[in-house]
């Protein structure tokens, strides 16, 4: 039997407890920030799997690994426990193909925030501008307006006019839904082109993020690959620029 949505806890979770959990979605979106910047967390901080979902309102598709081994998609559920405070996290393969369907996932990921009795949400994702950008911000968003002034004091920008259409998708949609369950929350977006994949933004959010929460993360791997992709836009606009001065030669 198919359910709508299943979220399945491994067996090594269930005698574990939280301790003053935070949780941090990072599912793909624009520039794909957000899920760079969870997993990189992941793997910098060794957290260990503890869950999985699975649900109808993903893409109807399988996912295949180098083997051609195949698996239904599904996000899944992480968890960095710490002397202090411990980190859940939200990572995963899609958001919903359907309106319909990212409230209703939004909502569970609400529910299991409540569940584990997470008393702040940070949604992670891109915020698209259209252009390239050589030195990304991070805007914000909070459910709370007594949360805003810790944001801007890590670097946060708040406009009013950004994002001028919302914000789309479970890093928008669990920030409304949260506030019904009495959950703080807060969205931090990297300003991205939209084009590409963009790990320059997401270390700008890392960097903030890392603040907020008070857990150091190593950005070097992460600053390695912004080189990296930053090399590449500038080969792009290397070539824009001979496209337009040929274009300009034949006119």
């Amino acid at each position: 039997m198919i359910e709508d949505i299943t979220v399945s806890y491994l067996e090594s979770f269930k005698d574990k407890h939280p301790v003053d959990p935070i949780l941090i979605e990072g599912l793909p979106g624009i520039g794909q920030v957000g899920k760079l910047v969870a997993e990189y967390m992941i793997h910098m901080l060794k957290a260990e799997k503890i869950g999985e979902i699975h649900s109808i309102y993903f893409p109807p598709q399988v996912l295949l690994d180098e083997t051609g081994l195949a698996r239904l998609a599904r996000n899944e559920l992480f968890l960095y426990q710490s002397e202090g405070r411990d980190i859940v996290f939200l990572v995963g393969d899609h958001q919903s193909t359907s309106n319909e369907g990212h409230y209703i996932l939004a909502d569970q990921y609400c529910e299991i925030a409540e569940e584990l009795k997470v008393k702040r949400i940070y949604t992670l994702g891109g915020f698209g501008v259209g252009h390239l950008v050589n030195e990304p911000r991070v805007l914000g968003a909070v459910n709370r307006a007594e949360l805003r002034p810790e944001l801007e004091e890590a670097g946060v920008t708040f406009n009013r006019d950004e994002p001028g259409g919302g914000i789309i998708g479970a890093a928008g949609l669990m920030l409304g839904l949260s506030a019904q369950r009495g959950i703080d929350a807060v969205c931090l977006m990297g300003e991205t082109s939209g084009y590409l994949v963009d790990p320059m933004s997401a270390a700008n959010v890392l960097g903030v993020l890392s603040k907020l929460i008070d857990v150091p993360v190593d950005p070097t791997k992460l600053n390695d690959r912004a080189s990296e992709m930053e090399k590449v836009i500038e080969g792009l606009v290397e070539g824009e620029k001979l496209k337009d001065e040929e274009l300009s030669y034949i006119g």
